[in-house]
């Protein structure tokens, strides 16, 4: 375990940095926040970890048509496996994953320290990661979680590396290989937030429990002593979104004017030969990438009658449409909800109901998304 004590502007830090699966480290954490009676302990939680962490996994509340609705799916997938291997590891070395930070929070209280959760909230980081990935880096990222997490052997030696680092940074570092946006969002920006929330702490002595592989960025933007909390993300990823939203309302002008043009060109025959293409490329991806969750068959049709209308509209997705269909036919179960704690491998992600349900709203969606830009550079040579 490390600890690193930064001094700035009159405040004393001591930075722990654990591994969240090592019982070496709840120990460590005890003795340190014993020793330092700090007026303030920062822990690597927001509010919501924390009471979930608290009431144990509060999966049975969950209602799955509230998540379609808010679009989060492809957040709470990745949350899932995440969560997942992490405990897979916890498992193997019988402690709860984020243990230590629940008895950083209990030893606070216990001495009268005010308790700062200093993590950003994680559907914002997820929400900020998703959005600055393209299609193809999301599939690389699933593909790779999906499979590649589940089907590492949990051996000696990565238990032993494990108990020296930080789980989750240890899986994000894989990630960035692949996925370069996802480091930056989960690593350096929420270093930048925690920094800030730390300094921010009340008192004078302040211990600060995160993982180990954020103690080096913490503390150096600490002793830089410029920091900029991050919330809802820099003004670059705002230029992104704004360049995204132009590209889906570009993409239904672009097509009302290749079928106009067609119209206008080649009559109803070659209009209604437009229209044949554009339905049969984005519905039939969309209900191969349905086809590819292991969705009911009428999920599946649902995504191909959909998807060449979702396209069209900016604030509606086949995965959604998709998504409601197969929660309606195959209703998710109380031992679907319990089991989302207890995912051991990819496959189990498509046997449960609920992150089938999951599988089929990302899928459709990067199915209905591939159909789209590959149906209308055909169009355009239909009518050239």
């Amino acid at each position: 375990m490390v600890v690193e004590i930064v001094e700035i502007g009159g405040k004393r830090i001591s930075l722990i940095g654990t591994a969240h699966v090592s019982r070496k480290s709840i120990t460590e954490v005890k003795k340190v926040i014993a020793k330092e009676k700090p007026d303030s302990v920062a822990i690597e939680l927001c509010q919501g970890r924390y009471e979930q962490l608290i009431s144990g996994d509060g999966w049975q509340d969950m209602k799955i048509n509230e998540v379609l609705k808010s679009g989060k799916s492809h957040m709470l997938l990745l949350h899932l496996v995440l969560m997942n291997f992490q405990r897979r590891i916890g498992d193997e070395l019988g402690v709860r994953p984020g243990e230590e930070m629940l008895e950083a929070a209990i030893s606070a209280e216990r001495i009268g320290s005010n308790v700062v959760f200093a993590d950003r909230p994680i559907e914002v980081t997820m929400q900020r990661m998703l959005s600055m990935m393209g299609v193809k880096e999301k599939m690389k990222v699933l593909f790779h979680l999906l499979v590649g997490m589940f089907e590492t052997q949990v051996d000696e030696e990565l238990i032993e590396k494990m108990k020296e680092k930080d789980v989750l940074t240890e899986a994000i570092e894989t990630l960035s290989g692949i996925a370069p946006s996802a480091k930056k969002v989960l690593i350096d920006e929420r270093d930048s937030y925690m920094a800030a929330r730390i300094l921010e702490a009340k008192g004078n002595n302040i211990v600060a429990v995160v993982g180990a592989g954020h103690v080096e960025g913490i503390k150096k933007l600490l002793e830089r002593g410029v920091l900029v909390k991050i919330s809802s993300g820099p003004k670059t990823q705002k230029k992104k979104i704004s360049r995204l939203r132009i590209v889906m309302y570009a993409i239904p002008a672009l097509f009302l004017g290749i079928i106009g043009y067609g119209l206008y060109t080649g009559g109803a025959e070659l209009t209604l030969t437009l229209l044949l293409w554009w339905f049969l490329i984005n519905g039939t991806l969309s209900a191969l990438g349905t086809a590819a969750a292991l969705g009911h068959p009428i999920t599946i049709i649902t995504a191909f009658v959909a998807a060449p209308f979702t396209s069209l509209n900016p604030m509606i997705a086949a995965g959604w449409v998709a998504g409601y269909v197969e929660a309606l036919v195959r209703v998710p179960r109380v031992r679907d909800l319990d089991g989302l704690g207890k995912l051991d491998n990819w496959k189990s992600f498509w046997k449960n109901r609920v992150t089938r349900i999951l599988l089929v709203v990302v899928l459709a969606n990067i199915g209905s998304s591939i159909g789209t830009f590959v149906a209308l550079p055909y169009l355009l040579t239909l009518i050239s």
